[in-house]
């Protein structure tokens, strides 16, 4: 049985736009549609399992009963007449139609256990039971699909139903977090947004009268080609102005501009008002212009709009802090509309590091007797010889991370570090340094009051070795390098700054990648999954496999290119890791303890999948070069290549 949650979705700026963005395939000057489009607080929450039909119940209240108990054999001309019926359930058979007729899955059980998202009231919850269906038959029947996958399907399905619903619908499929949606002819981007400071959305429907259909109608004469000036305006309205609108959207919530994005909120409606509005009888909306313009609600907001296809549908306001947001929606409540809260939180991001430095290096002794591998000397690019961990400290330190911790094998060791991040060079050998060397000095000792120690006194293995760091990373998200390993960026980013923007990103759990030989695939572990971008940087990691046979990771676990090729994945040897993965770790560590096996090697790839199947991981291929230099071979290439 797995659980699944499915937000609704909120259109913040630039609906409309993906339809008009559609008939680019007709009309070449019609700019691509673009779309800030977030998932709500508000969804469906369901249990599903496989079943030998397709199965669909509800213990919530919120679905009429007449829907609540729905079964149908896996019959695609079956489920296809299901689809036609109306009722809510209907998508539901649309999705599975199609999942039956092209991937020829069996059937799925689903259990609705709670509808938090109010039905008809713009706010998609046809789109959201539809990329649930999808959802479920994918983690179910490890169809692969990406959440790309995911939210085409759940369009497609909805397509084979009477409704008629718009591409940045299942936009609910990427979660509850802003994403700038892009539709351009058939093809759709999405890419997901930052956000600096907490926003305060409050969004209400209006419970008045909306013709969506009568909207969208009108709208659609003036596509492909305008024919006189208002229709023009429309097109720059849905095109070049709504591009402006949206960039500037993005900036201001990147900067955490509040002010200015709520008074863009305001700016984007007048626009709507202007040049769409006049274009549909239907758009009149004296409701909303209402409670726009109430004087009540001016103190509380920064700014409002219209939600979705506008009219008399619902309305959307970027309150001033957490208390107005409060008071807005028990004013709106209490003026007969429904109100609901949506809070974009700022991703936390990286500012930690933890570095595991408690291996005795074994396949470089006898040289780790007097010293520990991460201080052997490497040249560098800039002439200079720095020690392995001072060139990952300095990483760390251009990519913005502020406190980094150690985790050393016994105090004893400690005393290497400190002499060399926190004593300064005496006098005499200060004097012996040109100028830019010894400026270079206080560079270092800078670095040393970042520092931190943890000791991992049992050799439990590399888990246990991360989890002592668990303190030290407290509730936050914590980059993990390894200390034997470097990294050399072939862009203007070091490799762990790369990682950190696209965990700001996804907000997820994140390993860095990189392809490796399949005749090598025995000696690392092994990811597979499906590609999140065009780009096939970012991976949608469904599989971990440790050491896998060439024959196996040949049949199942490759990834293909861009030119449609299998490509084999390993650990790039950098990893945002988050909460949930120390509170794995510390499971583990209990876990075996109870067992009374306080020999047992904890991993930190068995806490990884474990995560990874509850909450998902993101592995993301970097612009750069790894060097393990933790065995005699290593070493060598890395003293040879790394300072070319």
């Amino acid at each position: 049985m797995q659980k699944l949650f499915v937000p609704g979705r909120l259109c913040l700026f630039g609906e409309h736009t993906d339809w008009a963005g559609h008939y680019r395939t007709m009309n070449a000057d019609i700019l691509p549609g673009a779309s800030i489009v977030t998932g709500i607080e508000q969804g469906i929450y369901a249990e599903v399992e496989k079943s030998p039909i397709f199965e669909v119940y509800s213990d919530a209240p919120e679905i009429e009963s007449e829907w609540s108990n729905f079964s149908c054999p896996m019959n695609e001309a079956e489920l296809k007449h299901v689809a036609k019926s109306g009722s809510f359930f209907c998508y539901c058979a649309g999705v599975a139609s199609y999942m039956l007729e092209w991937y020829k899955v069996g059937g799925v059980r689903i259990r609705i256990t709670d509808m938090t998202l109010p039905m008809k009231s713009g706010l998609s919850s046809s789109a959201a039971i539809c990329v649930l269906v999808a959802r479920a038959f994918n983690q179910l029947y490890n169809l692969n699909l990406n959440t790309l996958g995911e939210m085409n399907i759940a369009y497609l399905g909805e397509l084979r139903t009477s409704s008629r619903c718009g591409r940045l619908d299942q936009a609910c499929a990427f979660g509850v977090k802003p994403n700038l949606m892009t539709f351009d002819g058939d093809e759709i981007e999405v890419k997901a947004l930052n956000v600096k400071k907490p926003l305060y959305w409050v969004f209400a429907d209006l419970c008045a009268e909306k013709d969506t259909i009568k909207i969208l109608s009108d709208l659609n004469k003036a596509y492909p080609f305008a024919s006189d000036e208002a229709e023009q305006n429309l097109h720059k309205a849905l095109g070049e102005w709504n591009h402006d609108v949206v960039k500037r959207a993005m900036e201001y919530m990147a900067n955490g501009e509040v002010e200015a994005l709520g008074k863009l909120m305001t700016e984007a409606e007048d626009m709507f008002d202007k040049y769409i509005a006049p274009m549909s009888p239907a758009l009149w909306a004296p409701k909303l212009h209402q409670v726009l313009q109430d004087a009540q609600i001016q103190p509380l907001v920064y700014g409002g709009k219209g939600v979705g296809s506008h009219g008399d549908g619902s309305v959307q306001f970027l309150a001033r802090n957490a208390e107005a947001q409060q008071q807005l929606i028990d004013y709106l409540n209490g003026q007969g509309m429904r109100a609901y809260p949506l809070t974009l939180h700022p991703v936390h991001t990286v500012r930690k590091a933890i570095i595991p430095v408690a291996g005795f290096g074994t396949r470089l002794y006898p040289a780790t007797r007097s010293l520990k591998k991460d201080f052997f000397p490497i040249p560098c690019p800039d002439g200079m010889v720095r020690p392995v961990i001072l060139i990952l400290l300095e990483e760390l330190v251009k990519s913005g991370v502020e406190k980094i911790c150690l985790v050393l094998g016994s105090e004893e060791e400690r005393l290497q570090y400190t002499e060399f991040f926190e004593r300064p060079l005496s006098e005499e050998h200060l004097r012996k340094l040109n100028p830019e060397a010894q400026e270079y000095e206080n560079r270092i000792l800078a670095i040393g009051k970042r520092l931190r120690y943890v000791y991992q006194r049992e050799k439990r293995g590399f888990g246990h070795a991360v989890y002592q760091a668990a303190e030290f990373a407290g509730n936050e998200p914590v980059l993990l390098l390894l200390g034997d390993t470097l990294y050399r960026s072939t862009s203007n980013k070091p490799c762990a700054l790369q990682l950190i923007e696209e965990y700001e990103r996804y907000n997820q759990l994140m390993i860095s990648i990189h392809p490796v030989p399949l005749a090598e695939v025995s000696h690392y572990g092994i990811l597979s999954g499906v590609w999140e971008d065009k780009e096939h940087t970012v991976l949608n990691v469904s599989t971990m496999n440790e050491k896998p046979k060439a024959s196996y990771a040949e049949e199942f676990l490759g990834v293909r290119n861009a030119e449609g090729k299998k490509e084999y994945y390993s650990v790039f040897g950098q990893y945002v890791l988050t909460p949930e993965v120390f509170a794995q770790l510390g499971a583990d560590i209990k876990q075996a303890d109870a067992d009374g096996d306080h020999v047992r090697e904890i991993e930190l790839t068995a806490a990884l999948e474990t995560v990874r199947k509850k909450s998902g991981m993101m592995g993301i291929r970097l612009q750069g070069e790894m060097y393990d230099m933790g065995n005699p071979k290593a070493l060598r290439r890395c003293v040879e290549e790394y300072g070319a």
